[in-house]
C-alpha cells in the first residue's frame, strides 16, 4: 500500500478530461522531475457533449498556468469576451424585466459592504448600476480590455465564451505537444482490480493501460467511478427541476453582427434559454423540466425566441440532452476520482460545469498523493470539500429559481415551495432578512460563489433587507458615497475608453494581445 504515485491515467476526453490532463500535467512539470507519466484515453467514437460554452474568470489562470497563449486561444476556439450574466424575466415575467450578475465585486468590497447603504440610500438605480460599472459596459456591447491591456490581464473583470468542440481540440494538441501528456484513442473495454483498485484498464487496440490513479471524465457514463465501483447517484430534482435542454449553433446575419459581451438568460414558462454569442456563432439552448413542458412544447418557445434575431429556423440542426440533476455520493473511491460530468451536473446556469472542473483539476494536481497509502487521506479531503462545493452550488442556482415573483406557471410557483429548498439556504435567506450577505456569513475562506454573488442575485431579484437599527455612521456614509462616486467616474472613463465586444476580437484576430 506504499507505493509511489508515478503514473496518472485519465480515462475519457473533452474539456474535463483534457483541462483536467492539462492541469495536473503543467504542475508536474514545474514542481516534479521526470519520474512521472500522465496519459489520457479517449474512445474516438463518442462525441463531446459540447454545450458548455461558458466558463468562470478561474479559466484565465487555468490556460496562463498551463502555458497557453490568449491569443491563441482566442483563435483558435471562437472564443468571445463574457462579463456576467444578463437575467431576463426571471422575476415577473415581464418583458422589462432583467438583473445582471456581473464578474467584477462591489466597489471597495474589501473595505465596506455597499449593499447595507445602497439598501438605505433611496437609491434608484438597481445594485449591480450602483456598485460596480460592468452592466453598463455590457449593456453597451464593450470589451472588458483593449489592445494594449497584456494576455489574461483586465480592465474589467472577465471570463469567456468558446466552442467546447474547438476547445477540446486545442487542449489536446497543447497537452500533447508541450505538455508531454500521452494520448491514447482507443475504446476501454474492461477495467481490471488488484487489491480491491484499478489496477489497469483494457482497451481494444492498445493492450492494458496500467496506472497508479485513475480520473474518470467518462461522461455521463461514469465509467470508472459509477460503473466499476458503483458509487449511488444523488438526484437533486427535488429542489432543480431542469432535466432537459435543447441546443442549437446559429449564425450571425454577417461578420459584423454585435457579439454580445454577456450571457443571455431568458426565463420561459418552465425553465430558461441561454444565449452564448461566440466570435462566429451563436450557442443558444433551452433548458426545461419534463415534468412541467413537454419536448414539443419546449422547441416551441425555443424556436418563438430565436425567430426574434435569425430569419430562417428551418435549417438549423437542434440537439436534445437529457440529464438528472445531481452528484455521486462521492467522488473519489480507491484509486479513482471522478471530474465533469462523471462526477455529476446541475444544469448549465451560472457556468458552473467548467468551474467545477476546473477546481477538481487544481485540488488533484495540488494535493496529488505521492504514495498510495497518502491517497485515502487526500481522498478524504477531497471528499468532503466537493459535497460542501456541490451542496453550495446547488443551493445558489436555486436562489435564482425561488426568488421569482411569477404566478404564470407552476415550475416558477413550485420553486417557491419551501419543502425544495435546503434548511442551509433557508438559514441564509432568514440572517439576510436582518443583514446583508458578506464573506463571514459562509463556512470556507473560498467559496466557488462569493458573498457579493449572492448580493447581485438577491437585490437583482427584488430580496429586501431590513435597515440596521443601529444605523450607519457619518464616516461610513462618507466612504460609500465617494464609493457610489469613484463607480459613476468610472463608468464614464470605461464607456469613452472601450471598444465594442466585436471590433475588439477582429483586432485580437489580426493583431494579437502582448504577451505576459
Amino acid at each position: 500500500m506504499e507505493n509511489p504515485i508515478k503514473s496518472i491515467v485519465i480515462v475519457g476526453g473533452g474539456t474535463a478530461g483534457w483541462i483536467t490532463a492539462g492541469v495536473i500535467a503543467s504542475t508536474l512539470k514545474k514542481s516534479a522531475g521526470s519520474n512521472y507519466s500522465v496519459t489520457l484515453v479517449e474512445s474516438p467514437d463518442i462525441p463531446n457533449v459540447g454545450v458548455g460554452e461558458g466558463t468562470w474568470p478561474t479559466m484565465r489562470n487555468t490556460l496562463n498556468k498551463m502555458g497557453i497563449r490568449e491569443t491563441d486561444f482566442i483563435e483558435k476556439c471562437n472564443v468571445s469576451f463574457k462579463q456576467g450574466a444578463k437575467f431576463s424575466q426571471w422575476v415577473t415575467g415581464d418583458k422589462d424585466d432583467f438583473y445582471y450578475h456581473p464578474l467584477v465585486l462591489p466597489q471597495g468590497f474589501h473595505n465596506i459592504n455597499l449593499a447595507a447603504h445602497w439598501g438605505e440610500g433611496g437609491n434608484n438605480k438597481s445594485f449591480s448600476q450602483a456598485v460596480c460599472p460592468q452592466e453598463e459596459i455590457c449593456e453597451l456591447g464593450l470589451g472588458p480590455k483593449k489592445m494594449v491591456t497584456a494576455e489574461y490581464a483586465a480592465v474589467a473583470n472577465y471570463a469567456y465564451h468558446l466552442d467546447a468542440g474547438k476547445f477540446s481540440e486545442f487542449l489536446t494538441n497543447h497537452c500533447v505537444e508541450y505538455l508531454n501528456v500521452k494520448h491514447i484513442l482507443d475504446n476501454v473495454v474492461s477495467v481490471n482490480n488488484k487489491d480491491g483498485d484499478i489496477s489497469s484498464v483494457s482497451t481494444k487496440h492498445n493492450g492494458d493501460v496500467a496506472g497508479d490513479l485513475f480520473i474518470d471524465c467518462t461522461g455521463f457514463k461514469s465509467l470508472l467511478l459509477g460503473e466499476h465501483f458503483n458509487v449511488p447517484f444523488k438526484s437533486c430534482k427535488d429542489q432543480l427541476f431542469s432535466d432537459t435542454a435543447i441546443a442549437v449553433q446559429v449564425p450571425y446575419q454577417d461578420d459584423n453582427s454585435e457579439i454580445a459581451s454577456h450571457t443571455i438568460s431568458t426565463a420561459q414558462s418552465a425553465g430558461w434559454i441561454w444565449d452564448i454569442g461566440l466570435f462566429n456563432r451563436r450557442g443558444v439552448g433551452h433548458v426545461f423540466s419534463s415534468q412541467y413542458i413537454s419536448e414539443e412544447k419546449a422547441k416551441q418557445e425555443l424556436v418563438d425566441y430565436l425567430k426574434e434575431s435569425c430569419t430562417n429556423t428551418d435549417d438549423l440542426n437542434f440537439r436534445t440532452i437529457n440529464f438528472n440533476p445531481g452528484h455521486r455520493e462521492k467522488f473519489w473511491e480507491k484509486n479513482c476520482v471522478a471530474v465533469g460530468l462523471s462526477a455529476g451536473f446541475l444544469e448549465p446556469l451560472e457556468a458552473s460545469a467548467l468551474l467545477l472542473v476546473e477546481i477538481s483539476a487544481q485540488m488533484i494536481a495540488e494535493q496529488l498523493p505521492t504514495h498510495r497509502r497518502a491517497m485515502d487521506i487526500v481522498a478524504k479531503r477531497f471528499n468532503e470539500t466537493f459535497l460542501y462545493r456541490w451542496d453550495r452550488i446547488i443551493d445558489f442556482l436555486k436562489l435564482h429559481y425561488m426568488l421569482n415573483k411569477r404566478s404564470d406557471s407552476q415550475f416558477w410557483i413550485d420553486h417557491r415551495a419551501p419543502e425544495t429548498v435546503s434548511d442551509y439556504l433557508k438559514e441564509q435567506l432568514e440572517l439576510w432578512k436582518y443583514q446583508v450577505p458578506s464573506d463571514h456569513d459562509f463556512e470556507h475562506a473560498l467559496e466557488v460563489f462569493p458573498a457579493a454573488s449572492y448580493q447581485y442575485v438577491l437585490y437583482g431579484m427584488g430580496f429586501k433587507t431590513n435597515a440596521n437599527p443601529r444605523g450607519l455612521s457619518d464616516t461610513s456614509y462618507r466612504e460609500a458615497q465617494n464609493y457610489f462616486d469613484k463607480n459613476e467616474k468610472q463608468k464614464q472613463e470605461f464607456i469613452s475608453t472601450l471598444m465594442p465586444n466585436r471590433e475588439l476580437l477582429k483586432k485580437i484576430h489580426r493583431y494579437g494581445l502582448q504577451k505576459v
